[in-house]
């Protein structure tokens, strides 16, 4: 009995025993992602009016940081990591592009990038150039649906105790630049290279993408081993991250102004909790001495920046580039704010105004003031702020530039409100908690914007325009034809109105609007919204927004004076609070 006891013991402390190691072996890890998209080879910081972030030296040591905190992350890039194309701000001329290009390749091996997608922009010097330049670094150049050189169609890593598959789909406008190069469709290539990485024990894959994020979905439909996916086409969108089923969807910043970084907190394979940074690469952030050391001084004179002086770029996009600086232009400029607006803020303006003119000089007069009264009753303008500067300004280099955003008036040359934006409107009554949005349910912020307002009770306008007997809006007759059914709803089912454009607005390119008007006589909606009783709607409902001038949204009028925008510029936290004041 006593041995039988001992078994059963000794049983026990070693189910115990197993189950404690099991515990331990499963408990969760972190996998770790720093990742870019859509740089277009900025090797400088921006040339913004407010947050000028980025540059290569300051990414390299951001990247060191991190991976000094987390030895065992993955740096990931999405594509159109390449110089020149469309959306290139800092293209020139195809020979400095190209190296430019090549000099960002350089900057990309020093911080060890671990893999990097084949986009369209990666072809923007033909076939030979990429393959002569990804040959000659030593990076993973990936592409699972590209046929090209020694292009691989996936990476293995091990991170966080795991194999990690990296693969990545090119955007198929990549075949006008491309050429004869073979491509597969994407759905297919996914389906191959899950299937292959499968083979050799990997079940965690990510997918480096530039399709957009609805191509994205459609590709890893019901493929669970993709657990994440880094798009460079979804840096538009508001969150850094959203959940897609069984993987998360990852956003780039645009041109490395930001390093994004995820922490994956993970169980065995699967994802447990995700935490998502933007981390700004600001000039709080040194230079890295070995990006600095293949780094020219300049490629344009922009990159040659002194207060108070002008540069000039010296041998542009050369080892011994250089700046030769002289003494700006002193220009005045007056600008003209209200003493009270809670929507007023010209200091971006400013701030643009003074990269432009290094040797601006500025006053601040403020309404309702006696000396900005006469300014505004002799330039006879009708909105604030305005912004003044002195007739100097036709001596400095850069009024060339300006000059198409500027009008002559007086003694000034006055910045076209079209340019400088307006915030407050002169001449209007004050109605105190008075709201007005002006919105497409096209634009792609419409969903979250009416979600957020809604309990601010705005009254809603579209952004029609009319010209004689003609209704025109920038989606064409389908936002027309979307906007003539929202207003019958509103006339005939004004309780269901807020419900039926916000559930548009989330399904916007659904032809099947009857699935939000549920309830309702969908032959009574389809009448009036053909009809004139529709047309009047229309012409009603926008009439504010033409005479006040409002071409895009979302912007908001508040107290029937003061107008601003959260056109990629609001978070939702920020639009809120600026709502609730």
């Amino acid at each position: 009995m006593k041995k039988l006891l001992i078994l059963v013991l000794c049983a026990m402390a070693y189910g115990l025993f197993s189950l404690f190691i099991a515990r331990a072996y499963a408990k969760d890890k972190e996998l770790v992602l720093i990742y870019t998209g859509e740089t277009h080879a900025a090797l400088y910081p921006c040339n913004c009016p407010s947050e000028p972030d980025g540059g290569v030296a300051r990414r390299a040591t951001l990247i060191n940081q991190l991976r000094k905190k987390y030895p065992d992350s993955l740096v990931l890039d999405a594509g159109n990591f390449f110089g020149g194309g469309l959306l290139d701000q800092n293209t020139q001329s195809a020979p400095l592009d190209i190296q430019r290009t090549r000099i960002n390749l350089d900057a990309m091996q020093l911080m060890k990038y671990d893999a990097l997608a084949i986009s369209e922009d990666e072809f923007n010097f033909g076939q030979e150039f990429l393959k002569e330049n990804t040959a000659k670094v030593k990076l993973n150049f990936i592409s699972s649906n590209l046929k090209f050189a020694d292009i691989a169609p996936y990476v293995i890593k091990e991170a966080a105790g795991l194999k990690v598959g990296i693969i990545a789909l090119t955007n198929p406008a990549a075949k006008q630049k491309a050429g004869d190069v073979k491509f597969i469709e994407p759905r297919p290539a996914v389906e191959t290279a899950v299937r292959e990485l499968k083979s050799k024990g990997v079940l965690f894959i990510i997918l480096l993408s530039n399709l957009g994020e609805a191509e994205d979905l459609k590709a890893i439909e019901n493929i669970p081993e993709i657990r994440v996916v880094i798009d460079g086409h979804g840096r538009n969108q508001k969150a850094l991250f959203t959940k897609a089923g069984s993987a998360i969807i990852l956003r780039p910043s645009w041109q490395g102004r930001r390093l994004n970084q995820a922490v994956l907190s993970l169980k065995g394979d699967k994802i447990d909790n995700v935490s998502v940074e933007d981390i700004r690469v600001s000039d709080k952030v040194s230079d890295d001495p070995n990006i600095l050391a293949i780094l020219p001084r300049c490629f344009t004179d922009n990159d040659c920046k002194k207060e108070g002086l002008v540069g000039a770029c010296q041998n542009a996009g050369s080892l011994n580039a250089g700046c030769l600086f002289s003494e700006a232009v002193k220009v005045k400029l007056t600008v003209v704010t209200p003493k009270e607006c809670l929507s007023c803020n010209p200091e971006p303006v400013v701030n643009f105004l003074k990269k432009q003119l290094p040797g601006l000089e500025v006053t601040y007069i403020y309404y309702p003031d006696k000396k900005a009264e006469k300014l505004i009753a002799d330039l006879k303008v009708s909105g604030l702020p305005l912004y003044l500067l002195g007739k100097e300004v036709t001596r400095d280099r850069n009024f060339a530039n300006l000059k198409a955003s500027l009008e002559q008036r007086g003694d000034f040359y006055m910045l076209k409100p079209q340019a400088g934006g307006l915030s407050y409107f002169l001449g209007r009554k004050k109605q105190k908690g008075k709201l007005d949005l002006f919105i497409s349910l096209f634009n792609r912020d419409a969903a979250w914007v009416l979600n957020i307002i809604k309990e601010f009770n705005p009254t809603v306008h579209f952004l029609a325009t009319i010209r004689g007997d003609k209704i025109d809006a920038l989606y064409g007759d389908t936002e027309i034809e979307e906007d003539l059914r929202a207003l019958c709803v509103q006339r005939y089912y004004p309780k269901g109105f807020w419900d039926y454009i916000t559930c548009r607005a989330k399904k916007i390119n659904s032809s099947w609007w009857e699935d939000c008007a549920g309830g309702m006589d969908f032959k009574k909606i389809k009448s009036c919204a053909r009809s004139p009783e529709g047309s009047g709607l229309l012409k009603e409902n926008s009439s504010l927004g033409r005479e006040l001038k409002i071409m895009f949204g979302p912007a908001y009028l508040m107290d029937n004076q003061e107008i601003f925008s959260s056109k990629g510029a609001l978070s939702k936290e920020e639009l809120k609070k600026k709502l609730k004041k």
